[in-house]
C-alpha cells in the first residue's frame, strides 16, 4: 500500500487538509484545485529532524527509505539516473521550505538542493 497520493489532474503530491465544515480529511493538490475525502483520517506524516549543515551532507539511507516519495521527473544532475527521492525541509536561519533531492542510484547517490 502506497503511502502517497497524487494528483488525477496534473500528478502532483496530495496533502492532507482538514474540512473543518463538513468534518473531514481530505487530500488537496497545491498545484490545481483538486482534491479527495480520504478513505480514513489517519495520516502518515515523515519529518526530517537535522540540523541545516547535517542537511546539506544527506545520506545516501535516504535512498532507501520507503516512506519518502521518490520521482521520475526529476532527473540525477550528476549521472542523469531517472529516479530520485525528495523531501521538503526547513534550514535554520532560512524562511520557507527547502526541496532536497537525492539520486536512488546506488553507485551515484548524488544529492542538490532545489
Amino acid at each position: 500500500m502506497s503511502l502517497m497520493k497524487f494528483c488525477r489532474e496534473c500528478n502532483n503530491i496530495l496533502y492532507p487538509k482538514e474540512d473543518k465544515r463538513q468534518k473531514v480529511l481530505l487530500f488537496a493538490c497545491r498545484n490545481c484545485d483538486h482534491q479527495e475525502v480520504a478513505e480514513n483520517n489517519c495520516v502518515y506524516r515523515n519529518e526530517v529532524h537535522h540540523s541545516a549543515s547535517e542537511r546539506t551532507q544527506v545520506l545516501l539511507d535516504v535512498a532507501s527509505d520507503p516512506s519518502l516519495p521518490r520521482t521520475k521527473a526529476v532527473r540525477c544532475k550528476e549521472c542523469n539516473h531517472e529516479e530520485v527521492v525528495f523531501f521538503q525541509a526547513t534550514a535554520r536561519g532560512e524562511e520557507g521550505m527547502t526541496l532536497f533531492y537525492v539520486c536512488c542510484n546506488s553507485s551515484c547517490g548524488h544529492r542538490w538542493r532545489d
